[in-house]
């Protein structure tokens, strides 16, 4: 892989490592193409490759009665997917979806053991945003429990935005149902608002984001949480 591929598939958590680090990976790594509702990872099967997003979103999805999904966090070009082999376990725990289309760059789970050993820096920034992903998912479990849908959807949006790079992005109600744990109903309503008050745009699944600080203020409170402890993280 060339420096201008590495440029042009930017990922937080593989820009942070040395160049001489870097170079351990660089011809491990292979770009892939996303695409909306692939699935990554299956529950519990093995985990063939690790993903580092650059523009995609990859949703993961916790698993109920084996035909019921919630979204418990995502991740996007801050991180990796594949967390659970840097603590020695080769099986998902979540289901993984692809929510945001986009590119990746992917590498073996072989391979990564290997550099993941090999590499001080890498298993630091691995170990860093395994940090992050526990208080998202930990924020995510408490948001759903108490805060309302429209701050839940505004959170929801701002957290894709920040992943995919862009303030437009593809998603249907029913799906951003199924993201949230609420009915169809209750996602319509909420988008509505946030229409209404000129937030976002919202046609037929076409989802764009007008003004970032306006849904910033109407997100709740998990959403800084969240962001927030990204920053903490890198100091």
């Amino acid at each position: 892989m060339s420096v201008e591929i590495r440029m042009a598939a930017s990922n937080s958590l593989l820009d942070a490592l040395p160049r001489k680090e870097y170079k351990l990976l660089e011809s491990l790594l292979e770009p892939v193409t996303l695409t909306f509702g692939e699935t990554i990872y299956v529950h519990h099967e093995l985990i063939q490759h690790v993903y580092f997003p650059t523009d995609s979103l990859i949703s993961l999805l916790t698993v109920v009665d084996e035909h019921q999904a919630l979204e418990v966090g995502m991740v996007g070009s801050e991180g990796l997917l594949g967390t659970p082999l840097a603590l020695g376990i080769r099986n998902s725990p979540v289901l993984a979806v692809v929510q945001g289309s986009g590119y990746a760059l992917r590498m073996t789970t072989e391979d990564f053991l290997v550099t993941f050993a090999q590499s001080p820096t890498l298993r630091r920034e691995v170990y860093r945003y395994l940090y992050e992903l526990m208080i998202q998912l930990t924020q995510t479990a408490a948001c759903n429990r108490f805060h309302q849908i429209e701050a839940r959807l505004a959170r929801w949006l701002l957290m894709t935005r920040d992943r995919v790079r862009s303030n437009e992005f593809h998603h249907t109600q029913e799906l951003l149902g199924n993201m949230l744990g609420v009915r169809r109903v209750g996602v319509t309503k909420a988008a509505r608002e946030l229409k209404r008050r000129n937030l976002i745009s919202y046609i037929r699944g076409e989802i764009t984001i007008l003004d970032d600080a306006g849904l910033e203020a109407a997100a709740c409170p998990c959403y800084q949480i969240v962001k927030k402890m990204h920053k903490v993280s890198l100091v």
